[in-house]
């Protein structure tokens, strides 16, 4: 009952609370309908004790910034923003950095917009080429601004493709929009909300809370690894004055020794080992730091008949685990153990790779499972294979496993583990010449191509393991005419990835560009989007190696050479080195 007072006590100040938010928000109709029922039910809306809803100095700065802003004047436009805004906001907020940077795209093409006239236009662009190497450097890496670097280098802008929507009138209402706005909360000519100081509060007490916990946690490691510190320390200096004792004739008794080393041990020391035989207690110090190889599976062997009747007759569950314990013995076991281990499932068939029949059924029936973590399961048990050489010969002899993994990749969800684990196995399978051929002639590269559109959405996982296997097929011949009918959308993917904030896919794009540069309409093709531009707007003083990938880039782009001379279609089957970085059985599975 008391419960149910207090919250009619402070009721009227909530429902300000939530009119107070409705009425920041815009949200008119659902403030008319709040206020009405609120008013029916007899519930109470207290007047908020707030300051003024304005201040009119700040309202005046907010107003001659949009009055510069319409009159295309950028230096007096920055100068007053430079001067309004804290330097917090400014070069701490990335919505201001962004916002910034739209602002000077449309100073830069403004004179074009309105016809000011070439004097005029040339002297825009040059500020904003200005800015570019200098505040908007540190946006460089940013996807979403990357064309724009190669604006200033354009000589018709209005008629470029990545540059037309910018003489928009959408463009130029929408940026007016997000400005007003931003200046709105900014200069904090109107208060926010007490909803979003009551959100933030909650916030930073979760934060505190688990702070405290983190907080504990290392105070307690830090007291024990002192205490040890403070053991250590004691046994080193009786080590010392053992040393000086011995030399004066004094020997060390076993007694002694025996109790230095249960002091360094303590649980970990055995009372039974001999500490009078010479060197005994420096093995058994060695030993005590020495890598621990784990061979619980080296001398069990499996029955592999029962192993697959349960993949086929379990309950969905039990086979997700019995795949899992599988995986594990695999992937879990000491480096030393893992080649035989792999040789003991391709001897026995384990995935029903060798021979066709019901057993290879059942096995691909597992990828399409009405169970996620039993589909989860399947593909990490594929992807765990694909990681070593042995089992990518083992799973290609199955002419049906690569349609399989094809039609779940297609179907499953975007951020599924279960498509992260499948194209990790299609991306190491793909170093197999068969394989790559299939995967080219299947359409992968273009779903790549889509998949890549949307990068900002994909996993680190997906998007390193969709730009390699895009580059592994590329390097073939009829994967870079694969890439003929779509050439635009592809460099513009490919593109936008080279500036992307993750620097592991580099290489692979680089790569994936240079070898589709090798077909001449795509070249052409590539000029007419100012790909130059772009790829000069990526060289920096301090990383010559991928300056020198971007220049062999350049040159090929330039080149007048025909693809035949890139044909490598009719070597023999091999995998090719250059993506075997990729692998290896200690990574994600």
């Amino acid at each position: 009952m008391s419960g149910s007072l207090s919250v009619v006590a402070f009721e009227g100040e909530l429902n300000s609370i939530v009119k107070e938010y409705l009425d920041f928000g815009g949200f008119d109709k659902t403030l008319q309908d709040f206020e009405r029922e609120c008013e029916q039910k007899g519930k109470p809306i207290a007047d908020l004790d707030v300051k003024s809803k304005s201040n009119q100095k700040l309202i005046g700065i907010q107003n001659e910034l949009m009055k510069r802003f319409h009159e295309g004047k950028r230096n007096k436009y920055f100068t007053l923003w430079n001067e309004s805004l804290p330097v917090t906001v400014r070069d701490g907020d990335s919505v201001s950095q962004k916002l910034e940077f739209y602002l000077n795209i449309y100073f830069a093409v403004y004179p074009i917009r309105f016809a000011k006239g070439q004097d005029e236009g040339e002297k825009a662009m040059q500020g904003f080429k200005q800015y570019l190497e200098t505040r908007g450097s540190t946006l460089s890496q940013t996807t979403e601004f990357l064309p724009f670097y190669a604006l200033p280098f354009v000589p018709s802008p209005t008629s470029h493709p990545s540059y037309k929507e910018l003489f928009s009138d959408t463009w130029l209402k929408d940026l007016e929009v997000r400005l007003e706005k931003f200046l709105t909360l900014a200069l904090k000519s109107t208060p926010q909300p007490k909803l979003f100081e009551l959100y933030q509060i909650n916030q930073l007490q979760q934060q505190l809370v688990e702070c405290e916990r983190k907080t504990m946690s290392y105070i307690k490691r830090h007291n024990k690894v002192q205490a040890d510190y403070h053991n250590l320390i004691g046994v080193t200096a009786d080590l010392v004055d053992a040393m000086e004792a011995t030399l004066q004739g004094k020997p060390i008794t076993p007694e002694k020794l025996q109790t230095l080393c249960s002091r360094l041990f303590s649980t970990q020391f055995h009372q039974s080992v001999d500490l009078t035989r010479p060197g005994t207690a420096g093995d058994v110090l060695r030993a005590s730091i020495a890598p621990q190889h784990d061979d619980k599976f080296a001398y069990k062997t499996l029955d592999y008949e029962k192993v697959k009747h349960d993949m086929a007759h379990s309950t969905d569950r039990n086979k997700a685990l019995l795949l899992q314990a599988l995986r594990w013995r695999l992937t879990q076991s000491a480096p030393h153990l893992r080649d035989p281990v792999m040789t003991a499932f391709v001897q026995n068939d384990l995935l029903g790779c060798a021979t066709p029949g019901e057993h290879r059924d059942v096995v691909l029936s597992l990828l399409t499972a009405p169970l996620e973590i039993l589909r989860q399961s399947a593909s990490r048990m594929f992807n765990a294979f694909a990681s070593m050489s042995a089992g990518r010969t083992y799973l290609a002899q199955n002419q049906d496993l690569f349609k399989g993994l094809m039609d779940n990749l297609r179907s499953e969800d975007k951020d599924s583990i279960t498509r992260e684990m499948i194209l990790g196995a299609l991306q190491k399978l793909s170093l197999r010449r068969n394989l790559q051929t299939a995967m080219i002639d299947k359409g992968v590269i273009e779903w790549l191509v889509k998949v890549l559109e949307d990068n900002d959405s994909l996993s680190d996982y997906t998007l390193e393991y969709s730009v390699a296997l895009l580059m592994n097929l590329c390097l073939r011949t009829a994967g870079k005419k694969r890439c003929i009918q779509n050439a635009n959308q592809t460099l513009k993917v490919l593109s936008d990835l080279l500036g992307h904030e993750n620097q592991e896919i580099r290489p692979y794009v680089n790569g994936a560009l240079y070898s589709i540069l090798a077909i001449p309409t795509i070249r052409e093709e590539a000029k007419a989007m100012g790909m130059e531009e772009i790829l000069r707007c990526f060289i920096k003083e301090d990383q010559p190696d991928m300056n020198r990938q971007i220049e062999f880039i350049i040159k090929q782009l330039n080149s007048t050479e025909s693809v035949d001379e890139y044909d490598s279609d009719d070597e023999e089957d091999e995998e090719d080195e250059v993506s075997e970085t990729m692998n290896g059985v200690c990574g994600r599975q």
